[in-house]
């Protein structure tokens, strides 16, 4: 689990196919192999540890439904490690978990802030946005500022655009979108209870035959 507070910024070292090494400093401590670390707002186990350098191994579902697939030598990446038990939550509940692939549309500089409209590839996506809610944008904690039929728009503040990728989005940039872990609950329950239920009796007797395991195939003998 996570908040969404940028540690540091690491630069991608190598990257070959599914094995990723990345520059880091502050998040080397307490991630030995086997820890989990967020890279662009996905959780990522490290494999190998170096001076300076973290490698991790990212799966065929990493890498088709994160915006991971993008990254090559010389980008640079958000880097947090997990939250500790009892201690600050400055962003939001972040699992690490990427729900979608974003598309940004346009980042606007406005003095020393910025403006940063994303649009969602997922329709499926759009019911678990609000206004003024909370969504990682490459496993940055943000709140949605406005929220139109395609897309969505947050401001940056001046401390976000210096210790995170944020200020280097360009138009049509594919970023790492989770969102509320919440909303997606709440949507679970929803769907769940909307969904036709067998009548009662129904789920008893299902339910005793998975206790009672498949009967025995009828033989036509007698007792002897």
């Amino acid at each position: 689990m996570f908040t969404g507070l940028v540690e540091e910024v690491g630069t991608i070292l190598e990257r070959d196919g599914a094995r990723l090494v990345v520059s880091a400093g502050r998040v080397l401590e307490d991630s030995d192999l086997g820890a989990s670390v967020a890279v662009n707002g996905a959780c990522l186990t490290v494999v190998e540890r170096g001076p300076g350098r973290l490698r991790f191994d990212m799966g065929p579902e990493t890498l088709a439904r994160t915006a991971l697939a993008d990254l090559a030598a010389g980008v640079t990446v958000n880097l947090e490690r997990p939250m500790r038990l009892g201690g600050l939550v400055g962003g939001h509940l972040v699992q690490g978990h990427v729900d979608g692939v974003g598309l940004v549309v346009d980042l606007t500089r406005q003095a020393e802030t910025a403006r940063l409209t994303i649009e969602w590839r997922d329709q499926a996506l759009a019911p678990l946005l609000i206004p003024q809610g909370s969504v990682a944008v490459d496993g940055v904690s943000l709140t949605v500022a406005r929220l139109n039929a395609r897309d969505f728009e947050i401001m940056i503040i001046p401390h976000t655009l210096a210790a995170t990728t944020l200020g280097g989005l360009r138009k049509g940039q594919r970023v790492n979108l989770e969102m509320d872990m919440i909303g997606k609950y709440v949507q679970r329950i929803l769907q769940v209870e909307a969904e036709p239920q067998p009548p009662r009796g129904e789920v008893s007797r299902r339910r005793a035959e998975r206790i009672r395991g498949p009967r025995r195939a009828d033989t036509g003998e007698g007792s002897r």
